[in-house]
């Protein structure tokens, strides 16, 4: 495909898509229901009823059996770390094969013409982006994922907690699926921006940003404090009547779907006149700028915040005012001028 058609690409090859980022259509006033229904299946497809998928397919064919996680023993924890650790190989190792090592596409629809691993920097471990981003994925990312969902499916089987079953409360199950994609980004944006807050940034967000060009492995390259965090969101299900599909689909979410914001690509070309959406480009940004998109951009919550960067020069333009404006009065409570 011409990325040309849909974009523009600066003198360093770099290259930002025609169109301003947007909120979803539910989050927009005045509401619209023709934009509503025309965004609706972007909602679902692909990324969404993909991750539903992988968790229905590991809720009924690879998960233990309830009176097996009753008990907390090393057998079927481990299992699901082997069960979610090879999932990540997959999927991860496909789109980091396929658009970092082997160049299918080449730097197109790459918003960072650079690959990684063309420049080495002191920042990683090995001085590699990729060798230090599976270390901390492997090392405290997965086995933190994993203990909460077998924190969360022990509750299930010994009945902690509010669970539910569709025989008895389809409708409030359907709902609670169907809105886990925005609490998801509503407690991410709530974490994230905790964590940037100057102490926690320092010694555990900065970790993740040292990933500026992020590629698919950095997507759960993260201080542990921070995978912490992260997942704390599944904690809902303690809290709310839910299930332990909806659980898995949540995991899903946030595990399996960090690396759609990671890819660094705007576009998955599926043939010469088809490709995937990743709706990668507001945290490509933030990677970027660091202080704007501290959500994904279907919540206006960046917006709402002032922190908003739709990817348009004009974008930039208020965020560099927005800068200016914050070192003038860092410089103010200091009682310097900026000359000085």
């Amino acid at each position: 495909m011409d990325d040309l058609k849909f974009g523009t690409r600066d003198k360093r090859g770099n290259w930002r898509p025609n169109e301003a980022l947007g909120s979803a259509p539910l989050f927009v006033w005045p509401w619209s229901i023709s934009k509503f229904i025309r965004w609706l299946p972007g909602y679902f497809l692909p990324w969404n009823a993909l991750f539903f998928a992988i968790a229905a397919v590991f809720w009924f064919f690879m998960t233990p059996a309830r009176e097996t996680m009753q008990d907390l023993t090393w057998g079927w924890p481990l299992y699901l770390l082997a069960r979610n650790a090879a999932l990540v190989i997959a999927f991860y190792g496909f789109l980091e094969t396929r658009l970092y090592i082997k160049r299918r596409q080449g730097t197109s629809f790459k918003y960072n013409a650079k690959f990684p691993a063309e420049h080495p920097s002191d920042v990683f471990m090995f001085k590699s982006q990729n060798i230090d981003n599976i270390i901390r994925t492997f090392g405290t990312g997965l086995p933190i994922w994993t203990a909460y969902e077998v924190l969360l499916l022990w509750a299930w089987s010994n009945d902690v907690g509010p669970w539910a079953v569709f025989s008895l409360h389809p409708v409030w199950l359907i709902f609670v699926g169907l809105i886990l994609p925005i609490f998801h980004e509503f407690h991410f944006y709530c974490i994230h921006r905790l964590i940037h807050t100057p102490l926690l940034y320092k010694w555990v967000h900065s970790v993740h940003h040292n990933s500026i060009n992020p590629s698919p492995w950095s997507s759960l390259s993260m201080h542990p404090v921070e995978h912490l965090l992260y997942w704390s969101g599944t904690l809902i299900h303690l809290i709310v009547p839910s299930h332990p599909l909806l659980l898995l689909y949540h995991l899903q979410l946030s595990g399996t779907g960090a690396v759609v914001g990671h890819v660094g690509f705007d576009k998955l070309e599926a043939g010469e006149d088809s490709a995937v959406t990743t709706h990668a480009y507001a945290h490509y940004l933030h990677h970027k700028y660091f202080e704007v998109n501290y959500a994904d951009g279907m919540m206006p919550l960046d917006r709402w915040m002032g922190t908003w960067h739709d990817g348009t020069p004009e974008g930039d333009q208020i965020m560099k005012e927005r800068f200016r404006r914050k070192k003038a009065r860092a410089n103010a409570a200091k009682g310097t001028t900026p000359a000085e």
